[in-house]
């Protein structure tokens, strides 16, 4: 059984790069896709209500 030690390894400081430069989250599509459906409710009512 290996010792429960954790050591840092070469490959950890290039995988910590990485995270850190990638977004995680798509903030850009999520506001997109809340005006879309927004745009798109609002013409329904506005064409609902002639």
């Amino acid at each position: 059984m290996k010792p429960m030690i954790w050591h840092p390894e070469e490959k950890d400081q290039k995988v910590n790069e990485y995270i850190d430069k990638t977004n995680r989250a798509p903030y850009f599509g999520i506001m997109f896709a809340i005006v879309g459906v927004f745009s798109i409710f609002t013409v329904a009512v506005l064409l609902g209500t002639f």
